[in-house]
């Protein structure tokens, strides 16, 4: 994908993900989703093993799989669907996802630079603090347009 298309789909996706902004503040409920609105409606597990066509015991193991963590997608779906609720499933990011690619691009500049800086160092060719914090906002600026293969490469 182009770097410019990069840039589209990050803000489309940053875009969309803004609506679950609210999602990173609301907690797992102790007991599980499933067990919790189970019982907000007031259904049995009995009732939602015919609502799901399983067995009776089937619904505490789903219950205890929610939350450690083991359930399919596809069983929560299920779940979901038997409550007259819709399953939700997404990954959100704790910033942006632009936020999140410029702060790699600081760490990867950061790494060149201190490189850079040595060997001019040695040379006696040192920028200036202004000159350096210039030298660097450039080098971000151009790895989050241009996102190199080598912007998630995992530092040495």
């Amino acid at each position: 994908m182009l770097p410019k298309h990069k840039l589209i789909a990050r803000q489309q996706l940053d875009k969309a993900l803004s609506g679950y902004a609210i999602a990173k503040q609301t907690s797992v409920p102790v007991k599980g989703w499933v067990r919790a609105i189970r019982e907000a409606l007031g259904m049995s597990g009995k009732q939602l093993a015919n609502r799901l066509n399983v067995s009776q015991p089937r619904i505490p193991k789903l219950e205890q799989d929610e939350v450690s963590g083991s359930v399919s997608l596809k069983t929560m779906r299920q779940a979901a669907e038997a409550m007259d609720c819709v399953f939700v499933y997404a990954i959100v990011p704790r910033t942006t996802l632009e936020e999140t690619v410029r702060a790699q691009a600081r760490t990867v500049a950061a790494a060149r630079m201190q490189s850079v800086s040595h060997t001019m160092m040695l040379e006696a060719q040192s920028l200036s603090a202004d000159e350096q914090r210039a030298s660097f906002d450039a080098a971000v600026d151009e790895l989050v347009l241009e996102m190199p293969k080598e912007l998630w490469k995992p530092e040495p």
